[in-house]
């Protein structure tokens, strides 16, 4: 499955040693499981946050099982895609002593994230208002699908949910049949992003203040924001926005062409950029000046005749060709890819995009890394996601002062899974 990983992708070019980390000192106790939450203690770990992530032992994350699983590492790609340098410790919440470990835990913890449903972790006694008696300054993220509070909150959510009833999908398709979702969970890895600027920032609050906050974002809140500006579109006009297809509504000719070799597509944004566009690389200076193409409403209105000039001039050459006019030219424009195609591209590979790393099972698993940069506080060498509970003795042991003993006890007791047997916790 992962064979052609070496001859494909270059090892991970590690960050200097002595270079500080922009979370160092901060931990994560994660509860979160799926997408939205696990993605955002990523983003938190990457910047260097110790996070340790509490799963159900045995069976942990239901994101492991996503395909494709691999054999060996007993969980799927999508897994390994946002569970990088984590901690997992397998504890059984239902038992008692499972809970009042993830209390001690809590109590030497910055930040707990947690997206389970509505009123789940009250019933464990782990809400925020338990939490913050334990530890003061906790900042407690929840990440819910339409908020903790209200009408909806005993509402399940997932990232096709949030798309339709947002509007999203309503939008995007074509206008002769029903709007499509995003394939990509982009709901989900947008509400992550958020989640995780709301903890940096109590983070910030707390440096200056000392205080810990509640923090929660929802699912169906951050779609409504990803239909972009076209809210406020509505609200101005009152008309909602009509799928387009691969075309714009607001711009023009902006949309997908075909070179002699392949498909590609072009972003006319602005007058200049249109008239660049005709004089300098089609050479067609006389509609560059024509009054009839003058604005981007009066192109908009002659978009189908626009598009039958370009698509007879683009035809004719191929996309090496016309790239490199419209480079030259300063007109945005970029080559239909597939996902393969994307990954392993040109300006994938100059920024490094997707490596491999070693891992002691399989080898090497691939990586994809953040489109973050730090000039000083570089994100942190990546490290496969872990093994259910792969860390729970080690976690214990260094942050609880936990001996042998008592481990065996509580193994015993079933507290990290009926399969984990005194013998598991020696080994």
């Amino acid at each position: 499955m992962l064979d052609q990983l070496e001859a494909d992708f270059p090892e991970h070019t590690p960050r200097p040693s002595h270079a500080p980390k922009a979370l160092e000192g901060i931990r994560v106790v994660d509860f979160s499981h799926f997408i939205a939450g696990p993605f955002a203690t990523m983003i938190l770990a990457d910047m260097g946050a110790e996070v340790i992530k509490i799963e159900a032992p045995g069976r942990g994350d239901d994101l492991r099982r996503y395909p494709p699983v691999h054999a060996e590492l007993k969980h799927g790609a999508p897994f390994l895609w946002t569970n990088r340098n984590k901690r997992s410790v397998a504890l059984d919440l239902k038992s008692a002593e499972g809970v009042e470990i993830a209390r001690e835990l809590l109590a030497t913890a910055d930040v707990v994230v947690e997206n389970f449903s509505t009123g789940v972790m009250a019933r464990l006694g782990l809400d925020y208002e338990t939490c913050r008696k334990i530890r003061p300054e906790i900042i407690y993220c929840s990440v819910s699908a339409y908020g903790r509070e209200g009408t909806f909150a005993d509402r399940l959510g997932f990232d096709p949910i949030a798309q339709v009833e947002s509007g999203f999908v309503s939008m995007n398709g074509y206008a002769d049949r029903e709007g499509v979702r995003a394939l990509s969970p982009v709901m989900d890895i947008s509400t992550a992003m958020m989640a995780s600027n709301a903890i940096l920032g109590a983070l910030v609050a707390r440096e200056r203040s000392g205080l810990g906050q509640a923090v929660e974002v929802s699912l169906f809140d951050n779609a409504v924001l990803m239909t972009g500006y076209a809210t406020m579109q509505h609200l101005f006009s009152g008309a909602d926005p009509q799928r387009q297809g691969n075309t714009s509504p607001d711009t023009c000719p902006s949309g997908v062409f075909q070179a002699k070799d392949c498909a590609f597509y072009i972003n006319c944004g602005n007058d200049k950029i249109f008239q660049r566009l005709m004089s300098q690389v089609i050479d067609r200076a006389d509609l560059a000046e024509a009054e009839i193409y003058a604005t981007g409403s009066d192109r908009i209105r002659r978009r189908d005749e626009l598009f039958a000039i370009l698509g007879e001039a683009f035809a004719a050459q191929p996309w090496s060709h016309w790239q490199s006019r419209m480079r030259a030219a300063g007109v945005p424009c970029g080559q239909v890819r597939t996902v393969g195609e994307a990954i392993r591209s040109p300006e994938a590979r100059e920024r490094g995009i997707v490596t491999r790393i070693p891992h002691d099972t399989v080898g090497w698993v691939p990586n994809v890394n953040l489109p973050i940069r730090y000039s000083r506080t570089p994100v942190v060498d990546p490290v496969a996601a872990p093994a259910v509970g792969q860390h729970t003795e080690s976690v214990l042991r260094e942050l609880l002062g936990y001996d042998d003993a008592r481990l065996a006890r509580l193994a015993e007791a079933g507290t990290f899974g009926a399969a984990v047997s005194r013998q598991d916790i020696r080994t």
